[in-house]
């Protein structure tokens, strides 16, 4: 597992030995979310015990770093 982001308090991270499609876990605060990091910008895969208002503070930040998480994956998985 892999660190490739922090904000807010969560971690986002992406698991070496994961498939495709790229996306990016997010973990803290007791609650995890995966996001998928489609050419049109993330969208959310699925949530655990992440409340609407911090989820939408987290889909800002994937879609504010959305191309560079796109090519940590790219490094990370080839």
């Amino acid at each position: 597992m892999v660190t490739v982001h922090r904000a807010y308090g969560y971690r986002f991270v992406m698991f070496t030995n994961d498939h495709g499609p790229p996306h990016v876990h997010v973990l803290g605060h007791g609650g995890e979310a995966k996001i998928v990091l489609e050419d049109g910008g993330p969208r959310i895969d699925w949530v655990v015990s992440i409340g609407r208002g911090e989820l939408r503070k987290i889909m800002q930040e994937a879609e504010r770093e959305h191309v560079r998480l796109l090519k940590m994956w790219s490094r990370i998985h080839g």
